[in-house]
């Protein structure tokens, strides 16, 4: 199902670094993503009971869960990553072309989940020479302040268009790049809404202090394969989905080493 996208929003995501696609993810797709949710944080549970922890990064039981690169081990998520709504908001933020770099599941637990520091993700990258990328923040839930929905801050009110050093927190292992005191645009929305933002939109998220989870499915796209400091590895996924705006899904990823491997090598 295509959906439309302003020159409103468009011209707001190049202005501002993000906009807001209220009820455009089918039905169909909203389901699967939620029932795919539950058996992901069921993976999470059980490396913590391997590793005999309840924190593995920025993962905290019952608090916060990060769960990345679901699609591998379930191709069905693939239906909507290279859906023709993904394929429209690509086209509107990117451009014609377009690769999958990331995905993962972003959860609060009930009553007190965790908050998250404010962040570009492309802090999380740790160096400035990349293109910006992508977010798609899909709402599984009907998102507000309560269960801590995402916060935006617009580029005019931040007044940085481009990536800063950011610094561990403490206790979280968040990594912060912002420490003003701006409340920034709070994204109050409805199930099967998606906040297409930069990764250089600075953006944050408050605690969850309702009863019931609040589940975010990430796709994350870049206009062209994300490499390392040194060029000579991917950083994360380079899988093609658009070229000169059409589909190219199924082509194989860039013969480029992923940077994992090469660390495995060492």
């Amino acid at each position: 199902m295509a959906i439309e996208i302003t020159d409103e929003q468009k011209q707001q995501y190049r202005d501002e670094g993000y906009m807001i696609l209220e009820r455009v993810i089918p039905g169909d797709h909203l389901q699967m993503l939620q029932d795919e949710c539950a058996g992901q944080i069921q993976r999470m549970h059980e490396r913590m009971d391997q590793e005999g922890t309840d924190v593995i990064g920025i993962n905290h039981r019952d608090k916060r869960y990060f769960v990345a690169n679901c699609f591998k081990e379930r191709p069905i998520l693939r239906e909507f990553l290279f859906s023709e709504v993904m394929t429209d908001v690509c086209r509107a933020t990117l451009g014609p072309d377009a690769y999958l770099f990331h995905e993962q599941y972003v959860v609060k637990g009930k009553q007190g989940g965790m908050k998250f520091s404010w962040h570009q993700d492309s802090g999380y990258v740790g160096y400035p020479e990349h293109k910006p990328y992508l977010t798609c923040w899909c709402a599984l839930d009907d998102m507000s302040e309560e269960n801590g929905t995402v916060h935006l801050l617009p580029f005019s009110r931040s007044g940085i268009r481009s990536w800063v050093q950011h610094i561990l927190e403490e206790g979280s292992n968040d990594k912060v790049g912002y420490f003003g005191d701006d409340p920034g645009i709070t994204a109050e929305v409805p199930a099967g809404s998606i906040v297409a933002f930069t990764s250089i939109n600075f953006h944050s998220s408050g605690a969850n202090t309702t009863d019931r989870l609040r589940r975010v499915y990430l796709g994350q796209y870049s206009c062209e394969p994300l490499l390392n400091r040194e060029g000579d590895a991917l950083w994360g996924n380079a899988i093609p989905f658009l070229r000169d705006g059409e589909s190219v899904v199924g082509e194989p990823s860039p013969d480029i080493p992923h940077r994992s491997e090469l660390a495995g090598a060492k």
